[in-house]
């Protein structure tokens, strides 16, 4: 069984969002060279873990919609039922 997603858009999304988050990273890697106030990180550490957040969900959301309603209709009823499982326990651990 495998959950992944072939749709060029969402992969290209998700490509330009993490390199916007990595663009933030570094950042707050300067931030706290530069010693800067603790609030200021802290509040750029939040949006880092928004984006992040918001792009797994993006992702999954393509994965679940690709995989479940494209792929899984020549998958049998067990291996169908498995992948919507371990689809629902990633999203569990994005939130």
């Amino acid at each position: 069984m495998k959950i992944k997603t072939e749709n060029p858009e969402t992969i290209e999304q998700v490509k330009k969002r993490l390199s916007r988050i990595e663009g933030q990273l570094r950042g707050v890697q300067r931030m706290i060279d530069e010693d800067r106030d603790c609030r200021d990180v802290l509040q750029q550490l939040i949006a880092i873990r928004s984006a992040v957040q918001a792009a797994s969900l993006n992702f999954m959301q393509d994965v679940a919609s690709d995989c479940l309603m494209n792929q899984s209709a020549q998958e049998a009823p067990e291996t169908q039922r498995a992948m919507m499982v371990d689809l629902i326990r990633m999203l569990g651990k994005v939130s």
